[in-house]
């Protein structure tokens, strides 16, 4: 039994100390106590999954804001990938993530509510400028192969300008860097990126007036505009989704590349830019190919044309000795051209005679021989004929049947080679070397296998 204080008694007594881990575990069992099981409608934002499957976020609405945790088994039975700006209804526990004393919401159970008021948005204005042709690839333009000088746009103070500059120092350290600074965060954001992309565009037109102009304060040549900023909650790339942004952007006069946000983030102006980077290292890394690979390409040319140059000089040397040897000595190549002439006619003049002598003795020795050859010439075919004679003899198959053989024959004329071709009764005909005689088949013996 317990007996309450008085009133005074409890405004004097001192209040109870409390460890910071206790405390936080006892204010987590009374918001168990007072609000678990617990459901909430907001719209997503901040969202990101770990290595582990662990998905962290928070929810919002106008009024107020919540963070929330969902372990890998309930978000593995997600039917849908969560993204900010989505509004979702979600259940689970409220508790206390004693680590930094922060209230948060164990989600259980997640379902879509329908979209966020800023993808919404988002959604309505990417149609409707679709539906105008910003997006239309036939006025994307590539990339130059090398660019004479590069323009950037974003804020002077953020992290994606530092992983710019360095990408770019480290590929292409000899191409100038023109940076045009605006607000990329904020209400004042829109308004700031159309102004610098402005002047980014003034610059590239004067350069590209200028283009034969050497005066050294001339400004670089601008060939291409990076528009770049770090990653963030679809809040924080809003800036990106204006409508004046997107119309700047489609007014650039140079190929324009975006790497706004991180590889999953999309945003209006990407779908307006010439070519859309998944970050700004990766914006910075498409314009410019390394000075290596140049070099290298410039060198394999240096070596053909020098290769072609000494190959057209020597031959050029070689057709200019022969010209010197021919003009030199005129007279010279005449005599040996005239002496080669004689040569060959000799030749020609010797041939025939020996032709001609060799056709004579021929005909002589033809007409002298010609009894004796027909002679000898009929004799080999009557040597053949006899020859082919006996060997037809001896194929003759009446020599088989003069050595007391028969020739058995059916009643059809066809010839009986096997006892299996005839059953008893059967009337054959037996030639002989002299003669035929008819029989009659009394009994047939067949091989024993």
């Amino acid at each position: 039994m317990f007996e309450l204080a008085s009133e005074p008694a409890r405004r004097g007594a001192a209040p109870p100390i409390w460890g910071v881990g206790a405390l936080c575990r006892a204010v987590a069992d009374a918001l168990a106590a007072r609000f678990n099981p617990v459901a909430v409608r907001g719209e997503i934002t901040g969202f990101s999954r770990a290595a582990s499957g662990h998905c962290y976020f928070s929810l919002k609405d106008r009024d107020g804001q919540i963070r929330c945790a969902m372990f890998r088994r309930a978000a593995s039975a997600l039917p849908f990938a969560p993204r900010d700006g989505e509004l979702v209804e979600v259940s689970g526990k409220l508790g206390v993530y004693e680590a930094r004393g922060d209230l948060q919401l164990i989600v259980e159970d997640m379902r879509r509510a329908g979209q966020g008021a800023l993808f919404e948005e988002f959604l309505r204005l990417k149609a409707s400028l679709e539906a105008e042709g910003l997006f239309d690839a036939a006025r994307k333009r590539a990339l130059p192969a090398l660019p004479r000088g590069i323009g950037i746009v974003t804020s002077p103070g953020a992290a994606a300008l530092h992983d710019v500059l360095t990408a770019l120092r480290r590929r292409v350290p000899h191409i100038p860097v023109v940076l045009a600074p605006a607000l990329v965060q904020g209400a004042q954001a829109p308004a700031s990126l159309c102004e610098a992309l402005s002047k980014m565009y003034l610059l590239a037109q004067q350069g590209q007036g200028l283009e034969g102009d050497s005066a050294p304060n001339r400004a670089p040549i601008i060939d291409a505009i990076l528009l770049v900023r770090g990653g963030g909650s679809i809040e924080d790339l809003w800036a990106f989704n204006d409508e004046r942004v997107a119309r700047m952007v489609v007014q650039s006069p140079v190929p324009l590349i975006s790497g706004i946000g991180h590889e999953t983030d999309f945003t209006i102006a990407d779908f307006c830019a010439d070519l859309r980077a998944p970050t700004p290292t990766a914006a910075a890394e498409l314009v410019a190919q390394p000075r290596e690979v140049w070099l290298g390409a410039l060198q394999l040319l240096a070596d053909r044309l020098a290769d072609g140059v000494q190959r057209q000089l020597d031959m050029r040397l070689q057709r200019l000795d022969m010209a010197a040897q021919r003009l030199g000595r005129p007279s010279g190549l005449a005599a040996r051209q005239q002496l080669q002439l004689a040569r060959l006619a000799q030749r020609m003049k010797h041939g025939s005679l020996l032709k001609m002598q060799r056709l004579a003795l021929a005909q002589q020795g033809f007409q002298a021989d010609l009894p004796g050859k027909i002679a000898h010439a009929l004799q080999r075919h009557d040597e053949g004929l006899q020859r082919l004679a006996l060997r037809l003899q001896l194929l003759n198959p009446q020599l088989v049947l003069q050595r007391g053989y028969a020739l058995l024959t059916d009643t059809q004329g066809r010839v009986v080679s096997d006892a299996a071709q005839v059953q008893a009764g059967d009337a054959l005909l037996a030639t002989l070397a002299q003669g035929q005689v008819d029989v009659t088949v009394q009994r047939r013996r067949l091989p024993q296998n």
